[in-house]
């Protein structure tokens, strides 16, 4: 899937609890919610299994979607040409802390 699609949903979760963002990507109709809330519940069997980590004290420290490789294939067109196609991947990397995140303060520049 297309980054940019998934971008707003890691977003969206950044700095929350566990269990509201588990709640936010399961009350997300998109289908970048359904790949964020596959690899946050990835993240957080593994903080509780790995790092033997409380999961009701997890906080989504950050949540970064990169571009993946680009698929590139081609649709036939009119008059014998051939228009390209680019099948977007992404990588979702979603980082957890068990420690309250601190309240970031935005300065006026």
């Amino acid at each position: 899937m297309s980054p940019t699609k998934v971008r707003d949903i890691a977003r969206a979760i950044q700095g929350k609890p566990v269990e509201e963002a588990l709640r936010i990507t399961s009350f997300n109709k998109r289908k970048g919610a359904f790949l964020v809330g596959k690899t946050l519940k990835s993240a957080i069997a593994n903080a509780d299994h790995n790092a033997e980590l409380s999961v009701e004290d997890l906080y989504v420290r950050s949540a970064v979607v990169d571009q993946g490789p680009v698929i590139k294939r081609f649709r036939p067109a009119a008059r014998g040409m051939a228009k390209p196609i680019q099948k977007k991947t992404s990588h979702i990397r979603i980082v957890l802390t068990d420690q309250k995140p601190a309240r970031a303060s935005r300065k006026a520049v």
